[in-house]
């Protein structure tokens, strides 16, 4: 890893503020799209004309046209040119960004979480997962990853079957987000024919959606339907530690993406656990997981100390597989870098 300038973390900083605000303030004027009228038998009607992800174009009927519409209409314009201020800004934050050595998203990737962020996954208490998750948290903590460890196509959605309390209701219909992209998406069938497919994937391509949920996959490997999100998801052992404890960030690419991105220190642990529950037939995946885990470690025990000591202590608190699978852990970090795995080893 290396560290951003001090300037690219202070864009980064705005970008993520500017992203909250956009989404806390959200309004009439985000709607994308314009009013429309149409003269029907000489009478006037309002219409919204959109154009879906796909490219096509819709419409929606509002109603008759009346001085009540106009005043819709008019505030409309007005929010309409106070979004596109704020958009411009992102994007030149962005922009910034890129300049800088910020990690940057692929802008099929981006796109797709775009897609998600507006069908208010993320909101729902869906969580960014896997390397899109670990290029996000790098911009997060101001540094920039090297090596193969940051580059991937595929897009991980961490999402719990039960909701928390603080999470509001209401669902998001996560297949139907993708389909609307009309990027070529096909669900990809599971070892079952009678199971419901946890990733859709664009033919001939590395793109990838997978949908995942904590579970016991060492017991029953079969997919977990998730009622708010329309979906199913592969259960992953350990995943509920990214899932208690997230915040908020910001995915770069041309503009800026608002997701949830668990704990880097937990995301860090995380990476050590899964790794050891990698099948023999992913050991690529599994290294690129202890990795990656190696790269965070180091990089909070420089820029943020105490915070992996609390997380390992925390962790090691679950219970016995837990404190037995994070020793192995460790053992997984030994290879690759014997004075950090001493440091964690020092944790207990």
């Amino acid at each position: 890893m290396r560290p951003l300038p001090v300037t690219t973390q202070t864009a980064y900083a705005e970008l993520l503020d500017q992203l909250l605000a956009l989404d806390a303030h959200r309004s009439i004027g985000h709607a994308p799209g314009a009013f429309v009228a149409k003269t029907i038998k000489g009478r006037a009607y309002l219409y919204f004309q959109y154009s879906t992800p796909g490219g096509t174009t819709g419409q929606a009927y509002i109603g008759p046209k009346s001085e009540a519409l106009d005043a819709v209409v008019a505030r409309f314009a007005a929010e309409r040119e106070a979004v596109r201020e704020d958009r411009e800004r992102i994007e030149e934050l962005a922009a910034v960004l890129r300049a800088g050595g910020a990690a940057a998203t692929d802008a099929a990737s981006a796109r797709v979480l775009a897609a998600l962020a507006d069908a208010g996954v993320f909101k729902l208490g869906a969580v960014l997962v896997g390397t899109h998750a670990f290029l996000a948290l790098g911009n997060l903590l101001g540094v920039r990853w090297e090596g193969a460890s940051a580059r991937t196509e595929d897009v991980d959605i961490g999402v719990a079957r039960v909701l928390e309390v603080a999470v509001p209701p209401g669902d998001a219909d996560v297949p139907r987000a993708i389909e609307r992209l009309e990027m070529g998406f096909l669900p990809v069938p599971g070892f079952s024919p009678k199971d419901a497919s946890t990733s859709f994937k664009v033919r001939g391509r590395g793109l990838r959606v997978d949908l995942v949920t904590p579970g016991d996959r060492a017991r029953s490997g079969k997919p977990l339907h998730v009622g708010r999100f329309n979906a199913a998801a592969a259960p992953v052992r350990y995943l509920e530690l990214a899932l208690e404890d997230t915040q908020p960030a910001a995915v770069v690419n041309g503009g800026g993406v608002l997701v949830a991105v668990p704990h880097p220190a937990r995301f860090a642990l995380l990476k050590l656990l899964v790794a050891q529950d990698r099948p023999s037939a992913f050991q690529t995946k599994a290294d690129k997981d202890v990795v990656q885990a190696v790269q965070l470690i180091e990089a909070l025990e420089e820029l943020r100390p105490g915070e992996m000591r609390i997380a390992w202590r925390a962790t090691r608190a679950r219970g016995k597989g837990w404190a037995t699978a994070l020793e192995r852990g460790a053992a997984l970090v030994e290879r690759r870098a014997p004075g950090l795995a001493e440091r964690l080893g020092s944790y207990t």
